[in-house]
Parts: structure tokens; sequence; C-alpha cells
């Protein structure tokens, strides 16, 4: 059994705000005095509606006293089931696990009527089609160990898993066909579109326009570690990142997936540039020690945009400097203090704000844009300020696609990613350009 998601700490006040928000909802005229405590529950009920949205997850309660069963509306549309027709039963949970998982689903539950905690994944079929569901199971029980109540969390993690299988099945393949050098090409780039898809326009999110490219190293089967992320939050700011591992090859490229995608998990938790970086080098600090593999490290900036105020707080863990370019003139933004990822646990990460202005560009990117083992890193970076300039000078109004036809690694034997983004209002939206010179 494996330690879940703490089912019953969180769930015990839910069902009173989800109660609390009904009320009011139900409410045709709010009335003036509404105290503050239920309109703070309704703001609460709110975010945890809106936590349950982006990861996917629902909950439900069993009384094993009254017999009822509560399930919340994301259950619902998790088992895509009418909500009128109230929750499924145990016997119909298990018709719709696959015949190969319910011996799984069987023994935890024997687990959990011991005692146990349960947390288990199964796939269960619906419509026609596969989904992987994590489910974790804990209850209040008497002092005998008979449980009272149930309490109940279900997460769809069918893409997490899907992607899992995708990967292995390449990295599967890439061991196979090793003996071939054109097989192992193409296994690699498939492995990158896999972990990596690279939008083939620019971005338009919240206050912003991103551009992203990543370019290869020149030996194809030289997988990097190189990766990106730019998504709105759900509070409205957006979230960007830009990342590398340390090495090549699958490791490296299985490291950054895991890098990438533990960052868009833990950004339904906390929109904080230090703190996220602080929980990616416990995850780095983790893969190293169970890999055995002590050289496992990560460079990484990390940006939450505000559009609102078109303030930027950014965080860096042993990164390049971000590049602002503003008035015709690109400098690198001073950094915060940090160490990279991997090197030192329980580090801390410091912030630093910036208030972007319309006209500005945002330039963040890794180590293989400016670095050369036959030069210093100071040339290449002085190289890509002056390709900044020219790209602004030149489109001044739609700087992203000139910008990333201008840039070119220093390092061919090291891949790059880079994420460019300007703030934009209404008037300035209109950017058709798609990335060029791909």
């Amino acid at each position: 059994m494996r330690d879940g998601m703490g089912a019953g700490s969180w769930m015990g006040g839910r069902q009173a705000y989800v109660a609390a928000v009904r009320g009011l909802r139900d409410t045709a005229h709010m009335p003036a005095d509404i105290p503050a405590r239920l309109l703070a529950e309704q703001a609460a009920a709110h975010r945890i509606e809106s936590t349950e949205r982006l990861g996917n997850l629902g909950w439900g309660e069993w009384d094993l006293l009254s017999g009822q069963v509560h399930w919340s509306a994301q259950m619902y549309r998790i088992y895509e089931r009418d909500p009128a027709l109230g929750p499924l039963d145990q016997a119909a949970l298990q018709a719709l696990t696959l015949a190969e998982d319910r011996p799984l689903r069987t023994a935890a539950w024997q687990a959990f009527e011991r005692g146990e905690r349960m947390d288990t994944i199964t796939r269960v079929r619906l419509g026609g089609h596969l989904k992987y569901l994590r489910t974790v199971v804990d209850a209040t029980r008497k002092a005998a160990g008979e449980p009272l109540r149930i309490f109940g969390i279900v997460q769809d993690v069918t893409a997490r898993e899907m992607g899992a299988l995708r990967l292995a099945e390449v990295e599967h393949q890439l061991a196979e066909q090793r003996r071939s050098l054109d097989a192992e090409h193409e296994l690699a780039g498939r492995l990158q579109r896999i972990i990596l898809p690279v939008p083939a326009e620019p971005l338009d999110l919240p206050g912003l326009k991103v551009a992203v490219r990543y370019l290869p190293a020149s030996q194809e089967d030289l997988v990097g570690g190189d990766w990106y992320h730019a998504a709105p939050m759900a509070d409205g700011s957006v979230l960007l990142a830009v990342g590398d591992v340390a090495g090549h090859g699958t490791s490296a490229a299985t490291t950054m997936a895991q890098l990438r995608y533990s960052l868009r998990a833990l950004a339904v938790t906390t929109g904080d540039p230090a703190t996220l970086l602080g929980h990616l080098n416990r995850i780095t600090c983790d893969l190293a020690q169970e890999s055995g593999a002590a050289e496992t490290t990560a460079t990484a900036v990390v940006a939450r945009f505000d559009p609102l105020q078109r303030r930027l707080t950014w965080a860096q863990a042993g990164h390049p400097p971000p590049l602002l370019a503003r008035a015709g003139r690109t400098a690198a933004l001073p950094r915060p203090a940090g160490p990279m990822l991997g090197v030192i646990d329980n580090a801390r990460y410091e912030t630093a704000e910036l208030d972007l202005q319309i006209g500005d560009l945002l330039l963040c990117y890794t180590d293989g844009l400016v670095e050369h083992r036959r030069r210093g890193p100071d040339d290449g970076l002085a190289s890509v300020m002056h390709a900044v300039d020219e790209a602004v000078a030149a489109a001044p109004g739609r700087p992203l696609g000139q910008l990333l036809s201008r840039l070119r690694q220093a390092n061919p034997e090291d891949d790059t990613c880079i994420l460019a983004a300007r703030p934009i209002t209404d008037e300035t939206r209109d950017l058709r350009r798609y990335l060029r010179g791909r």
C-alpha cells in the first residue's frame, strides 16, 4: 500500500462549505448583511471546486450508519454519470473495472477493511474508452476498527499514465534498436516530441503573447533535457518556466519530463516561483537518490505574471538570467539567489519582481544559446542581446517572430530551448506571425 493523498485531512468541512454555497446560490437576491464568514466559506468552496477541476479529481462520502452516499460534481464527471442517477454502488464500480485489475481492487479493499488506507490505480472502461483512475479511501472508525464513515478521492490520471506508457514504449524500442543508428535517430525525435511538444505559433495567454522555439543538438540522437512551461493559472495569472537537466539521452529526457509535469501539477497548489523551485529541488534530490546518479542536477527559471498589474515575479535555480529588451536596449536581469536543483537538500530560493511595460520583450533560454566550449558565455550573451535589439528594431510591434528567426544556438552539441514573451493589451494583441526558420 502506498501512502495516499490524505483523504480525511481536508474533507471534513467540505460538505458544510458546499451546503453554505448552495444556499447562497439558491437565494434570488442576496441580502446585504450576509455575514463575512459565509462569504469566506463561499470563496473557500469555490477554491475547492476549482482545485477539483484543475486536478481532475472528485470526492465521495459513504455514511455506513445511514447508508447515504454523496459524490461531488467532479466525481460524476469523472465517471461520466448523470447526477440525477445518484452515485454508483460498489458492485457497479467493480463491474466497470477491467477484469485484469479486479484482483488488485479486491485486495486493496480487503486491506482497507483490515484498517489500512486504500491507495490504488485501476483501469475502468467508460463509454467505450479506457480511463486510469487513482482511488484513495480512508475512514473514521470505531475503537475496534470498524468503519463508521468512508471518505474517498478519485483522480483521473489517464493522461499521466498514458504518457508514462508511451515513454516506456519508446525507451524500450530505443534499447532494442540501438544497433541501427537511423532507427535511434527516429525514435529519439519521437521521444522529444512526446515529452516536449512545441507550439507551431505564438501562444495567446492572459496579458502576454508567448513564443517558444526548440533548437536540437546537431547530433539527432542527443536527446536533451531542455524544457519549458507556459500556461494560465486558475487565478488568471500566467506561469512561465524554462529548465535544463544536465546530460543527454533518455535519462535526461525522463528527468526533464518528471520536472515539467511536476511543475504543472504543483502549480495547482501555489503560484509562488520560489516555493515551486523548492519543490522541484526536492524532487530532483529524490530522483538522484532513487537512481543512484549523484550527477542528476538541473537549472530552471520560473516566473508568474500578473496581467492586471503587469507584474512579473520570478526566481531561478542556477539558471542563466532572463533578458529584458526595453526602449531599444537589452540587458540581463539581476538574478535572485538560488542554487541549482538537486545539489542542496532543502535549498531556499528568493524572488525578484519586475513591472513589464507595453513594448517590453522578455527572453528566457537555456545555456545552449550562449555557452560554447571555444568562447566564454559573455561573448555568447552579447551576441544574443544584439540579436534581440535587431529584432525589436526591425518589427517593434511584432518582435517575437523576428527574434526567434534570428537566434542561433552557440553550442551545436547542446540543445536549446527559448521562450520569448511580450505584454499585450487588446490593442496590441494582433500577432499572427508563425515561428519562422524552424
